[in-house]
């Protein structure tokens, strides 16, 4: 039998917060709370939700920073409620990576109807929304274009011998890219092989993280010539790689 879903709400306005984690539980929902998005890191450690609500306008890191955070490093869904007006908010959320976003007041029946339909798109039996292993490099060293990447620890070494560590968002990226090399893949479908989700309206995902990539591994972030921009395409790294144990 699947398992309840399991949302996590987070919003610093305690009657909201526990309203809405009230009406989610009467329909079926397993349901944690979190006051602040430091408080949803403690929960997100102890219990993985299937899709985040989450407040925009919290003391704090606020809702766009952590939508923006939580799309970098997890494929966890979230919807943002705000108490904002104006299509810039909307487009804004939406460029951090949310799923769907709400306005304030809002009804009730509705964000259930919203959250179901996120999780029809998104959960699927046993799921587990934490970013992608990718078993066929683990253990194992790429090195193309100067760059040597270790997989396991997702340490860059560059050619100019500095090191970084990559987030694991930018980890599954790097390693859908060395897993197709010299390939053209889409945005959807480099979103879809590192995120394993379908890209929301107005998603940037993937262009973030590839311009964060960029900083990390190219000599010249201005004339990038590894993850390099294909015209109408999507994105390719255009060099050759080798996979070492």
């Amino acid at each position: 039998m699947e398992s309840k879903p399991k949302i996590l709400v987070v919003d610093d306005h305690r009657e909201i917060r526990n309203s809405v984690a009230r009406y989610l539980a009467r329909n079926g929902m397993e349901v944690a709370t979190a006051e602040t998005a430091a408080d949803m890191d403690r929960q997100m450690d102890l219990r993985w939700p299937d899709l985040v609500v989450l407040d925009v306008m919290m003391p704090g890191e606020d809702g766009l920073s952590a939508c923006a955070r939580l799309r970098d490093t997890t494929n966890v869904p979230v919807l943002l409620l705000t108490a904002l007006d104006g299509n810039t908010h909307l487009l804004k959320g939406f460029e951090t990576g949310a799923d769907d976003y709400m306005s304030k007041p809002f009804n009730p029946p509705e964000l259930l109807a919203r959250i179901q339909a996120i999780l029809r798109r998104t959960r699927t039996p046993a799921d587990d929304t934490r970013p992608a292993e990718r078993p066929g490099l683990a253990g194992k060293t790429a090195r193309f274009g100067g760059v040597s990447y270790d997989v396991d620890a997702r340490v860059v070494e560059r050619a100019d011998g500095r090191t970084e560590v990559l987030t694991s968002g930018e980890a599954s990226l790097l390693c859908v890219l060395i897993e197709h090399a010299r390939d053209t893949l889409s945005r959807d479908e480099l979103l879809m092989k590192s995120a394993g989700r379908v890209p929301g309206p107005f998603d940037r995902t993937i262009d973030n993280q590839v311009s964060r990539l960029r900083k990390k591994i190219e000599p010249d972030i201005l004339r990038p010539r590894l993850i390099t921009t294909i015209r109408n395409g999507g994105y390719s790294l255009s060099c050759d790689v080798e996979i070492v144990s």
